[in-house]
């Protein structure tokens, strides 16, 4: 499923944050491919690399021949959990996580503000990556990427915003046809796939090998919740009552296409 737009209702400020924080991960992306040949340098140098932070030892010293890596580990070794949340693994990666961010999050910071949404968003990416050390804390893998802290954009938007319409591209191999949805169907499906497809991926997490971090989607998701809660009450009210009616347009009950 891919959201390509929603209708939560009129935003009252512009969400400056939201665009930065696109900004500032599609230029770190353009970097890091520049790279060529030293990207899994640079990718093992700021990600977050589970033994290194449980030892709280920069992963360029857990390395062989660390001299003749370019780039080294910032010291202290835990700002990596900062660093690793604007990295990305490749173009799909960065493309999937950003439409989220652009969709969901202008909303969730209007109602926050801007700068309890990017402390909001942050902490949000802290924890993800706390999450995924905990389920495999020996792990040499680099984990990275600004998912977990969309996860609790999302989170705080399910809440915030639960009605919303949400338009949606949904594959049926390959078919794909457009639908609306709520918001809360929507999220709701995303995260118990989360959930239940980290439960699955604890069998690749045992052979040490790569794959999706769900479970630091699942721990930012959860963040993002709790932190919404709390923070709710200081929000400023929506824009509106009610949500709009979603705008009728022809291709929505169309037969499925090929893709």
């Amino acid at each position: 499923m891919i959201p390509i737009k929603d209708y939560p209702g009129p935003r009252r400020s512009i969400p400056w944050i939201t665009w930065g924080l696109i900004l500032i991960n599609i230029v770190v992306f353009l970097y890091q491919v520049s790279l060529g040949s030293a990207t899994d340098q640079f990718v093992f140098a700021y990600a977050v690399v589970p033994v290194a932070l449980v030892h709280g030892v920069p992963q360029t010293d857990l390395v062989r021949n660390s001299a003749q890596l370019l780039f080294h580990t910032p010291n202290p070794v835990y700002l990596t959990l900062l660093t690793s949340m604007f990295m990305h693994a490749g173009w799909l990666h960065i493309g999937g996580n950003m439409l989220f961010l652009y969709i969901f999050g202008d909303n969730v910071e209007d109602r926050m503000g801007h700068l309890a949404y990017l402390v909001f968003y942050l902490i949000c990416g802290i924890v993800a990556s706390i999450a995924q050390i905990l389920i495999d804390p020996t792990s040499q893998i680099p984990s990275l990427g600004a998912s977990g802290a969309i996860a609790g954009v999302l989170a705080s938007y399910l809440l915030l915003f639960p009605w919303a319409k949400v338009r949606t591209v949904i594959f049926i191999f390959i078919f794909f046809t457009i639908v609306t949805l709520p918001s809360f169907v929507l999220i709701g499906l995303w995260f118990v796939l989360q959930f239940f497809d980290g439960i699955a991926a604890l069998a690749t997490v045992q052979q040490d090998m790569g794959g999706v971090a769900y479970f630091a989607h699942v721990g930012g998701f959860l963040t993002g919740l709790v932190l919404t809660l709390i923070l709710r009450p200081f929000m400023r009210p929506p824009a509106q009552d009610s949500y709009p009616a979603f705008p009728r347009h022809p291709s929505i009950n169309q037969p499925a296409r090929w893709w």
